[in-house]
């Protein structure tokens, strides 16, 4: 005789989302502006959510949004205070004015019906270094200045520099292009250089006109890096007139001195004279 045993099977369905992460490595110097990038567009009915060393630092909710304002967030050192700042169409973040308290790791998390986008960050911001200490750099007229990028230059980044907000080079791969609008031909025609290994900006020849800020961008693998400098052009009359202020304050300093020590020679002759009845 032959049995036979019925088991009955259930199959669960879960619900679960598909989750895309992705990991990015972010370099920045302290004073740098920095966009993490999500690479992906929202349609503003997600949940979108930013931690730092995963502590939440902001988040949207459809058209509500919170931006780091409570004291875990700044865990009492106003770290990110008045420093963030999120896209509500791709849920990237941008960090302004960076110091090394924020070196750490980012994560950024879109929450769709169905689905998980992560980006994770690992940011490392490095010290400015001591020969570039300001961001205000002065230069003799007729001279050449270097603007320096500061970071490693990788094949795909696109580095593109600003004057005034103007654009004035840029660097794709292994093509440039060097003020493209008459504007910008006029001001510093043939005196621009970009060096495609380091990124660098130098500019010949300088006159008043380039006084100014000149920032950088950096897109490089989902993240912006905004870098700032300023130089102030000195003319030769600048120096020369300061030079010439500078010995007449020196003459007259001295012929004071001479004065007084006169003054205070004849004083004490006049004096003595007094004493031994000399009127």
């Amino acid at each position: 005789m032959k049995f036979f045993i019925f088991v009955p099977v259930w199959v669960f369905q879960l619900g679960a989302s598909s989750v895309y992460t992705d990991r990015v490595s972010v370099s920045v110097m302290e004073g740098d502006s920095v966009t993490l990038n999500t690479g992906v567009k929202t349609n503003q009915q997600e949940k979108i959510k930013c931690f730092f060393n995963n502590t939440r630092i902001a988040q949207i909710n459809g058209d509500l949004s919170k931006i780091c304002t409570d004291v875990q967030c700044n865990e009492g050192t106003e770290r990110f205070r008045d420093r963030l700042k999120l896209d509500h169409q791709t849920g990237s973040l941008t960090i302004t004015n960076i110091t090394d308290t924020h070196s750490g790791v980012y994560k950024l998390q879109i929450i769709g019906s169905n689905y998980i986008s992560e980006t994770i960050f690992s940011m490392t911001v490095y010290d400015v270094p001591e020969t570039d200490t300001t961001k205000t750099k002065s230069v003799k007229e007729g001279e050449s200045f270097t603007f320096d990028p500061g970071v490693i230059k990788n094949p795909d980044d696109v580095m593109t520099w600003y004057f005034n907000e103007a654009r004035i080079a840029e660097i794709t791969g292994d093509q440039s292009q060097i003020c493209t609008d008459d504007q910008c031909k006029e001001r510093f025609r043939d005196r621009l250089k970009l060096d495609h290994q380091t990124g660098s900006l130098t500019i010949t020849h300088t006159r008043n006109t380039d006084s100014g800020v000149y920032h950088l961008e950096i897109f490089s693998n989902r993240s912006i890096i905004r870098r700032q400098r300023s130089i102030s052009i000195i003319s030769e009359k600048s120096i020369d007139g300061s030079v010439t202020n500078w010995i007449v304050a020196v003459g007259v300093a001295f012929a004071v001195g001479v004065l007084l020590v006169f003054a205070c020679v004849t004083g004490k002759r006049c004096r003595k004279r007094t004493k031994g009845g000399v009127i």
